[in-house]
């Protein structure tokens, strides 16, 4: 067995090293698992900690990315432009676009787990999102959350 730093129960930025990981890194580097503050657990290249490449799961480039979208006013002033309408509903959510297969707007067939899934975006949040075996389950899904969160007849303008 080649030397070894041991990292466990050290802290490099938001992770904190459990243990040693079983997998090892393609140049022959250990990986160690380790836990993010915010709960999730990784598996990371020693290297990569000890020289501060990274610092968290993921978590932090998120947050970080998300403060500099909201004191970036360009990105602001381009959020909800042509997107929406005057109410808020994105027009991804009215329109059936070239790429639609299913025929019904917000629903769509995952290939790769054999699910349809049924999605409503409205004041740029997903308020569904969720995914079913059949078909028709998802056009209903699509159905109740349009008659809850607008008017069929905004639909159809």
């Amino acid at each position: 067995m080649s030397h070894c730093i041991d990292l466990t129960h050290q802290r490099f930025g938001r992770l904190v090293v459990e243990k040693r990981a079983q997998t090892v890194a393609r140049n022959g580097n250990v990986c160690w698992l380790c836990r993010c503050d915010c709960g999730k657990r990784v598996v990371v290249e020693g290297y990569a900690l000890r020289k501060g490449i990274t610092r968290s799961c993921g978590c932090l480039r998120r947050e970080v990315s998300r403060q500099n979208a909201r004191r970036n006013e360009r990105f602001i002033d381009a959020q909800g432009g042509a997107l929406v309408n005057e109410h808020g509903i994105g027009y991804s959510s009215l329109i059936r676009s070239k790429r639609n297969h299913t025929g019904v707007i917000g629903v769509s067939f995952d290939k790769k787990t054999g699910t349809y899934i049924a999605r409503l975006m409205y004041h740029g949040r997903y308020v569904l999102n969720r995914s079913t075996q059949s078909f028709d389950e998802a056009v209903e899904l699509r159905r109740q959350a349009e008659q809850q969160y607008f008017k069929v007849k905004e639909m159809n303008n």
